[in-house]
Formats: C-alpha cells, structure tokens, sequence
C-alpha cells in the first residue's frame, strides 16, 4: 500500500482515475505523479481541472461532458467514452465515481 497526496481537491478520484487497463487519466496539478510511474499517464487539459474524474465500467468509461478537450484526448486514443451531464454535481466537487451506484445481475 502507498500513500498518495492530494492538493487543492477533496478525494483521490477528483484528481486521478483508471480510463483503460494500465492507463490513467491524472491532473498533474493536484498529485503527483510519481506515484504513478507504472502507469500510462493522460494529462487532462489545463483548463479543465475537474476533468480527471471518470468511471471506468468494463471497457466503457462513462465521463462527463463538460470537459471536452480531454474527452477528445481520450477519444484519440480509442477509450470507448459515453457522457454524462453531471454539471451540478460538479459544484460541490461531485464526479462520476463518488455519485453512482454500479450494479451487477
């Protein structure tokens, strides 16, 4: 186990989240990102600094749509990404992964 921390967001998840097997999609702003040499790392873009909160489910990460620019990262490099309108949640640093509940049959 290592601790990682954060600066000037609430939760890990707010400033790093799995978007594919071994890849990361990572303010760098917020953590950093040595503790995550391992992994390909996806910048998000820099006026976007919420916009490193994704849900990975499957193969499929659902992302919210008012981060356009890093979702076009993403979509370059093949991430199956479906959007979400999640902007009020966005207000109270609420984000896809603290705000679903994922269930499986």
């Amino acid at each position: 186990m290592k601790t990682v921390e954060t600066t000037k967001c609430l939760h890990l998840k707010s400033a790093v989240t799995e978007v594919a097997p071994g890849s990361l999609l990572i303010n760098p702003n917020w953590i950093n990102t040595s503790a995550f040499r391992n992994f390909d790392l996806i910048d998000i873009d820099n006026d976007e600094a919420h916009a490193a909160n994704a849900l990975l489910l499957g193969h499929s990460v659902i992302y919210p749509s008012s981060f356009p620019r890093t979702l076009e990262k993403l979509v370059k490099r093949n991430i199956d990404v479906t959007t979400v309108e999640v902007s009020e949640l966005q207000k109270a640093e609420g984000g896809v992964t603290c705000c679903s509940l994922i269930f499986t049959t």
